[in-house]
Protein backbone atom coordinates (compact mmCIF):
# COMPACT_ATOMS: atom_id res chain seq x y z
CA UNK A 1 0.00 0.00 0.00
CA UNK A 2 2.60 2.60 0.64
CA UNK A 3 4.75 1.80 -2.26
CA UNK A 4 1.11 2.37 -4.17
CA UNK A 5 1.08 5.91 -2.81
CA UNK A 6 4.44 6.95 -3.45
CA UNK A 7 3.97 5.76 -6.45
CA UNK A 8 0.45 7.64 -7.12
CA UNK A 9 2.35 10.88 -5.47
CA UNK A 10 5.11 10.94 -7.65
CA UNK A 11 2.60 10.39 -10.74
CA UNK A 12 0.90 12.97 -9.91
CA UNK A 13 3.56 15.72 -9.23
CA UNK A 14 5.87 14.83 -11.74
CA UNK A 15 3.61 15.25 -14.39
CA UNK A 16 3.24 18.55 -13.88
CA UNK A 17 4.35 21.67 -15.31
CA UNK A 18 7.16 23.64 -13.47
CA UNK A 19 4.47 26.79 -14.34
CA UNK A 20 1.80 25.72 -12.56
CA UNK A 21 0.89 25.98 -8.35
CA UNK A 22 2.53 23.65 -6.07
CA UNK A 23 -0.91 22.41 -4.67
CA UNK A 24 -3.01 19.83 -6.06
CA UNK A 25 -5.65 17.53 -4.24
CA UNK A 26 -4.66 14.27 -3.04
CA UNK A 27 -5.41 10.96 -5.34
CA UNK A 28 -7.35 8.54 -4.28
CA UNK A 29 -5.15 6.73 -2.46
CA UNK A 30 -4.44 9.11 -0.52
CA UNK A 31 -7.37 10.43 0.74
CA UNK A 32 -9.18 12.45 -2.34
CA UNK A 33 -9.94 15.97 -1.59
CA UNK A 34 -9.98 16.08 1.95
CA UNK A 35 -5.75 16.21 1.47
CA UNK A 36 -3.59 18.04 -0.04
CA UNK A 37 -0.30 17.49 -1.64
CA UNK A 38 2.04 20.56 -1.53
CA UNK A 39 5.57 19.95 -3.25
CA UNK A 40 8.42 21.74 -4.35
CA UNK A 41 10.70 20.55 -6.60
CA UNK A 42 14.51 21.30 -6.55
CA UNK A 43 16.81 20.36 -9.63
CA UNK A 44 16.01 16.18 -9.50
CA UNK A 45 14.30 16.22 -5.81
CA UNK A 46 10.81 16.53 -4.75
CA UNK A 47 9.68 17.29 -1.52
CA UNK A 48 6.16 16.86 -1.15
CA UNK A 49 4.11 16.96 1.83
CA UNK A 50 0.48 15.51 2.20
CA UNK A 51 -1.76 17.55 4.69
CA UNK A 52 -5.51 18.02 5.37
CA UNK A 53 -7.58 20.53 3.47
CA UNK A 54 -7.36 23.25 6.76
CA UNK A 55 -3.60 23.47 6.24
CA UNK A 56 -2.22 26.69 5.01
CA UNK A 57 -0.39 25.50 1.88
CA UNK A 58 1.66 28.97 2.14
CA UNK A 59 2.99 27.88 5.55
CA UNK A 60 3.76 24.40 4.16
CA UNK A 61 5.67 25.69 1.20
CA UNK A 62 7.76 27.97 3.75
CA UNK A 63 7.85 24.98 6.27
CA UNK A 64 9.76 22.87 2.51
CA UNK A 65 11.97 25.71 1.79
CA UNK A 66 13.41 25.56 5.98
CA UNK A 67 13.44 22.29 5.96
CA UNK A 68 15.45 22.29 2.57
CA UNK A 69 17.64 25.19 3.39
CA UNK A 70 18.33 22.88 6.56
CA UNK A 71 19.00 20.08 5.33
CA UNK A 72 21.40 22.06 2.31
CA UNK A 73 23.38 23.45 5.81
CA UNK A 74 23.75 20.11 7.35
CA UNK A 75 24.94 18.61 4.27
CA UNK A 76 26.88 21.17 2.81
CA UNK A 77 25.14 21.50 -0.64
CA UNK A 78 22.53 18.44 -0.29
CA UNK A 79 21.92 16.09 -2.94
CA UNK A 80 20.21 12.67 -3.39
CA UNK A 81 23.57 10.86 -2.12
CA UNK A 82 23.30 12.51 1.06
CA UNK A 83 19.41 11.79 1.54
CA UNK A 84 19.81 8.06 0.90
CA UNK A 85 22.49 7.31 3.00
CA UNK A 86 21.65 9.67 5.79
CA UNK A 87 18.40 9.00 6.32
CA UNK A 88 18.21 8.68 9.89
CA UNK A 89 20.05 12.39 9.65
CA UNK A 90 17.42 13.44 7.78
CA UNK A 91 14.37 12.33 9.62
CA UNK A 92 15.89 13.83 12.73
CA UNK A 93 16.11 16.88 10.94
CA UNK A 94 12.27 16.96 9.94
CA UNK A 95 11.43 15.81 13.20
CA UNK A 96 13.27 18.96 14.99
CA UNK A 97 10.78 20.81 12.90
CA UNK A 98 7.88 19.06 12.98
CA UNK A 99 6.28 15.90 15.72
CA UNK A 100 2.87 14.63 15.55
CA UNK A 101 1.61 16.77 12.48
CA UNK A 102 2.17 19.82 14.17
CA UNK A 103 4.91 22.28 12.96
CA UNK A 104 7.43 22.73 16.13
CA UNK A 105 10.33 24.97 14.83
CA UNK A 106 10.58 26.65 11.73
CA UNK A 107 14.07 28.67 12.65
CA UNK A 108 17.00 27.30 10.43
CA UNK A 109 19.49 28.43 12.83
CA UNK A 110 17.74 26.52 15.55
CA UNK A 111 17.37 23.00 14.02
CA UNK A 112 21.17 23.03 12.99
CA UNK A 113 22.32 23.61 16.25
CA UNK A 114 19.73 20.64 17.73
CA UNK A 115 21.51 18.72 15.10
CA UNK A 116 24.74 19.83 15.63
CA UNK A 117 24.39 18.80 19.44
CA UNK A 118 23.22 15.73 18.36
CA UNK A 119 26.07 15.17 15.89
CA UNK A 120 28.42 15.81 19.21
CA UNK A 121 26.77 13.55 21.43
CA UNK A 122 26.84 10.59 19.21
CA UNK A 123 30.67 11.17 18.73
CA UNK A 124 30.85 11.09 22.48
CA UNK A 125 29.01 7.63 22.47
CA UNK A 126 31.60 6.64 20.12
CA UNK A 127 33.94 6.49 22.76
CA UNK A 128 31.90 4.91 24.72
CA UNK A 129 31.50 1.62 22.57
CA UNK A 130 35.61 1.65 21.61
CA UNK A 131 36.52 1.92 25.63
CA UNK A 132 36.83 -2.09 25.25
CA UNK A 133 38.80 -2.18 22.44
CA UNK A 134 41.23 0.45 23.85
CA UNK A 135 41.05 -1.66 27.39
CA UNK A 136 42.69 -4.69 25.72
CA UNK A 137 44.96 -2.69 23.37
CA UNK A 138 46.43 -1.03 26.87
CA UNK A 139 46.51 -4.90 28.47
CA UNK A 140 48.53 -6.19 25.78
CA UNK A 141 50.90 -2.69 25.42
CA UNK A 142 51.62 -3.46 29.61
CA UNK A 143 55.21 -3.89 30.27
CA UNK A 144 54.69 -6.84 32.75
CA UNK A 145 57.53 -9.26 33.23
CA UNK A 146 54.86 -12.06 32.90
CA UNK A 147 51.50 -12.35 32.99
CA UNK A 148 50.17 -13.33 36.51
CA UNK A 149 48.67 -16.91 36.55
CA UNK A 150 46.46 -16.31 40.07
CA UNK A 151 44.28 -13.07 40.81
CA UNK A 152 43.38 -12.86 44.82
CA UNK A 153 40.43 -10.40 45.28
CA UNK A 154 39.77 -11.06 49.28
CA UNK A 155 38.52 -14.85 49.39
CA UNK A 156 38.23 -14.76 45.33
CA UNK A 157 40.94 -16.78 43.49
CA UNK A 158 40.78 -16.60 40.01
CA UNK A 159 42.79 -18.84 37.94
CA UNK A 160 44.39 -16.97 34.39
CA UNK A 161 44.48 -19.52 31.54
CA UNK A 162 47.59 -18.95 29.79
CA UNK A 163 47.52 -16.26 27.59
CA UNK A 164 51.24 -16.09 25.82
CA UNK A 165 50.00 -17.02 22.51
CA UNK A 166 47.92 -13.00 22.77
CA UNK A 167 50.80 -11.70 24.04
Amino acid sequence: MQQQIVRETFHLVSKRDDNVCNFLEGGSLIGGSDYKLIYRHYATLYFVFCVDSSESELGILDLIQVFVETLDKCFENVCELDLIFNVDKVHYILHEMVMGGMVLETNMNEVVAQVEAQNKLEKSETGFSAAPARAVSAVKSMNLPELPRNINIGDINIKVPNLSHLV
